[in-house]
């Protein structure tokens, strides 16, 4: 374990969650998050966005890299966009540093036999519920290269499902649970067609 864990790491506690493969834009204003930002790049390095709400912050997170620096304005504010690569767990709270940070353990998943059910049954959903939101259609290869991050990466669910992909140390669950996200998104693009259709029809939606 000693070789996973990371002291200094940078911290940015948010009102979002990230997981692996997700690109997230941000814009960095604060003064010392303007100069965790500056140290990352210099470095080449990760930060960990990790996500706070009022219950406060959460103990597993996701470390992401810097992909480009859109703009950098005059006061040192700057918009970038990053990308999610790898979750941790938050061992300790750091306060000696300019900015959050923490000493933190790059988290590995369980061994365990493939679900190769349950990853054909995920990959059939996501496939569907894309070409029902967007009209493309996904071929076999694309699919393939695909873990239950990367297809969740490009979905918008809620916060607490995204934390609970990110806390699970299975990729074989991940899937069932993506799986079971993928239906429930697709049944709501699915109610919201009809209720547009019967919207235009007659003016009024019926339930039930």
């Amino acid at each position: 374990m000693a070789d996973r864990l990371v002291r200094d790491f940078p911290l940015f506690p948010l009102g979002i969650v990230a997981l692996p493969h997700e690109y997230v834009p941000l814009h960095i204003f604060e003064p010392r998050y303007r100069t965790m930002i500056a140290e990352c790049l210099e470095r080449d390095s990760e930060f960990g966005i990790v996500w706070e709400d009022e219950d406060g912050r959460k103990s597993v997170g996701c470390a992401c890299e810097i992909t480009e620096v859109l703009e950098r304005m005059d006061d040192g504010r700057m918009n970038i966009v990053t990308r999610g690569t790898r979750p941790f767990r938050i061992v300790e709270a750091q306060d000696d540093l300019p900015y959050p940070a923490g000493t933190v353990e790059f988290l590995l998943d369980a061994e365990e036999a493939p679900d190769e059910t349950a990853a054909t049954s995920a990959r059939g959903a996501y496939a569907e519920l894309v070409l029902q939101a967007t009209d493309q259609q996904l071929n076999d290869e694309e699919l393939g290269a695909m873990d239950a991050y990367a297809m969740a990466a490009t979905v918008d669910f809620g916060l607490d499902a995204k934390q609970g992909l990110l806390d699970l140390r299975s990729e074989n669950a991940r899937l069932r649970l993506v799986l079971r996200l993928f239906r429930a998104a697709t049944k709501r693009l699915d109610f919201i067609e009809r209720a547009q259709a019967r919207a235009r029809s007659n003016g009024k939606v019926r339930f039930g």
